[in-house]
């Protein structure tokens, strides 16, 4: 019976492709021997020997055909203590599986998955490592009646897998994090008969509008970089770019002058993702044609748990948009929600706290023992009730899950506005007449604002040996309240505990000196600077939503236009949604600045057509004004739960 309850680096990337991959395979004599590898493949990373023991599981590779003739790898691990019929549950990814990865994620990231006994597959995607054909980075739907995509992929490699793996029941499951969420939500899209339940984890939807490589039309420099050059220098293997001994992401970007072209710079030739990002500057068919919900059907057919993160550095707008997307057409209550107090694929491990953020109780561990293990258990072997709420919402501050009808409540809740005033002050009161009507900062993108601060040791890049990529959502915001170059806003002490549930918006009015310019946003809840809290906390400023907004796409993303020089303009930025309480005797403040890098390329401040191909002569300063007037009151919309 089922039921919605309705109530009320190297080393770092490693991690991140073991929370990428999902369950293991097994292989027997009767499976298409994976020795063919060997001959298109012969630096293959992921291959396993027959036979190959990982605790209860024994393993196996294969080769499985795809309707075009294209042969994927994938390896088959299964119980060995087996006694009878089970059901798959596979992952497919670009990253690789191998053994220690495949180890760490029996043993660890999917230890309570692998101890309820499934036959796990692990499925190179086309055109990665051992499987055959061509990569192609988010493979849109297939052209042609011929066409192949990762939805077709998925579909036969499923089919194949029921038909040639001894003692299944003829179930399959789709699992996986980031890459390997989207390729289970692609699983989606004209499933196979046997696929009975998916859960996209971390899954982008959109590129251009807020997964990983574009914020609202603003390019993020260091993760783009980092990973296309990881991913499409070599197809048989993973190496991280070489930065020339250069430890700071901050410096050497700087030095970046012609980021078009920044790929035959430094490797010689063209990548294909990055040069997709210079030939298409705006919103067009390119990003469109790759949205994960434009692809999906509007009828939820196939069951999906969808899992994110409060604090995911990459892929946070994709979960929560494809949820609610999904939500217009799941009239058979298939869509389900879960948004916990965890970085990128941070449920895969214990999850007990993020950054110097205790979360009382290890939530990941919990996560994966009573929701993704009844998920599976009750959709492929039909054990058990299934008492999954429709959303499943941790909320931060007060540390606790709340079991929801949906996400965002859609009845109970009230929206206010934060307004911006004077003298740094912020408060649910409008602005009254007489008061400064706007503050002003010089931004300059020879001195961009730094997305770390930079006093405390070098930027690593995002894949470097001993990067701290995966928690800087954590970091303390204090020291860039302090520079000229950020705008900062605060409320007196809160006098009762204030509680957010929902959608974050700014409102801003703004002005230009220039033609061009990017908004930063952050709200953040600060705290006491007393014996009231640890001495780690003291005064310490906690990113609670943010985000960017590229100024030139203000009249929509494809139709950038120049800005007019000091023009008072208004611009919506939606800050995604939050569930937080800010206690009593802390603060909520805004911070607003016109850079973030290395995270978010810089804006040359005059307009130009394309700003991957910007000129240095085209670099300016410019003065930025936000306005808090009485006729021009710039605010964060906050909702709160009735």
């Amino acid at each position: 019976m089922r039921q919605k309850v309705n109530t009320g680096m190297v080393g770092f990337f490693m991690a991140r492709v073991l929370a990428c991959a999902a369950p293991a395979l097994v292989a027997t004599s009767s499976l298409a021997p994976a020795a063919q590898v060997a001959a298109t493949a012969p630096d293959l990373t992921d291959q396993v020997q027959p036979g190959a023991t990982i605790g209860n599981y024994v393993g196996d590779d294969v080769m499985i055909p795809m309707r075009d003739g294209t042969r994927l790898h994938a390896q088959v691990w299964r119980p060995r203590d087996a006694t009878g019929p089970l059901p798959i549950l596979m992952s497919r990814s670009p990253y690789g599986y191998t053994l220690d990865a495949v180890t760490n994620l029996f043993t660890k990231s999917y230890k309570e998955l692998a101890a309820d006994r499934y036959i796990f597959v692990l499925e190179d995607i086309r055109g990665r490592l051992g499987s055959g054909g061509s990569f192609v980075n988010l493979r849109s739907r297939k052209a042609g009646k011929n066409g192949v995509d990762e939805s077709t992929d998925t579909y036969d490699s499923i089919d194949w897998l029921v038909k040639n793996l001894p003692a299944n029941n003829g179930k399959t499951g789709v699992i996986g994090v980031s890459y390997g969420g989207w390729t289970a939500t692609m699983a989606t899209i004209d499933p196979h008969p046997a696929l009975k339940a998916v859960s996209s984890q971390a899954s982008p939807n959109d590129m251009f509008i807020g997964d990983d490589f574009l914020h609202n039309g603003a390019f993020r420099l260091d993760y783009a970089w980092s990973w296309v050059t990881l991913l499409e220098t070599d197809g048989r293997t993973m190496k991280p770019f070489d930065f020339g001994g250069e430890s700071d992401a901050y410096a050497w970007y700087l030095k970046q002058h012609d980021l078009a072209s920044l790929d035959r710079q430094h490797l010689g030739v063209d990548m294909p993702s990055w040069q997709n990002f210079v030939k298409h500057p705006t919103y067009d068919g390119y990003w469109r044609a790759q949205r994960a919900t434009n692809n999906m059907p509007a009828k939820v057919a196939i069951p999906n748990l969808i899992v994110a993160g409060w604090y995911d550095q990459e892929d946070f707008y994709g979960p929560l948009s494809i949820y609610q997307e999904q939500e217009k057409g799941d009239t058979n209550n298939l869509n389900y929600l879960v948004v916990g107090p965890w970085n990128h694929g941070g449920w895969r491990g214990p999850g007990a706290a993020y950054g110097p953020y205790d979360m009382q109780g290890a939530t990941g561990d919990w996560y994966r023992q009573k929701v993704e293990l009844p998920w599976f258990r009750y959709w492929l072997k039909d054990q058990g009730t299934l008492h999954q709420p429709e959303a499943l919402i941790f909320q931060t501050g007060s540390n606790r899950w709340q079991r929801l009808d949906n996400w965002p409540l859609k009845r109970g809740t009230v929206t206010r506005n934060l307004y911006l005033h004077e003298n740094g002050k912020l408060s649910f009161q409008a602005p009254q007449p007489g008061e400064a009507p706007r503050d002003s900062f010089v931004s300059d993108p020879a001195d961009p604002v730094p997305y770390r601060n930079r006093a405390a040791g070098p930027i690593k890049p995002f894949i470097a040996e001993g990067s701290s990529w995966a928690t800087w959502l954590a970091d303390d915001q204090a020291p860039f309240a302090r520079r000229k170059d950020v705008l900062f806003w605060q409320t007196d002490p809160l006098t009762e505990d204030v509680s957010i549930s929902g959608n974050i918006a700014a409102k801003l009015f703004a002005s230009t000196t220039g033609s061009d310019a990017d908004w930063v946003v952050k709200l953040i809840d600060i705290y006491p600077n007393d014996d009231s809290v640890s001495s780690e906390l003291r005064g310490r400023q906690r990113m609670i939503a943010n985000d960017v907004f590229r100024g030139r796409f203000r009249s929509g993303f494809g139709k950038p236009q120049a800005i007019t020089p000091n023009a008072v303009l208004d611009y919506a930025i939606p800050l995604h949604s939050a569930s937080h309480v800010f206690q009593k005797g802390h603060r909520i403040g805004v911070q607003i600045q016109s850079s973030w890098f290395p995270l978010i390329n810089r804006n040359p401040q005059t307009f130009v057509d394309n700003i991957l191909k910007a000129k240095p002569s085209e670099f300016q300063r410019q003065t930025h004004s936000i306005y808090h007037s009485r006729k021009q009151p710039s605010a964060i919309m906050v909702s709160f739960a009735q």
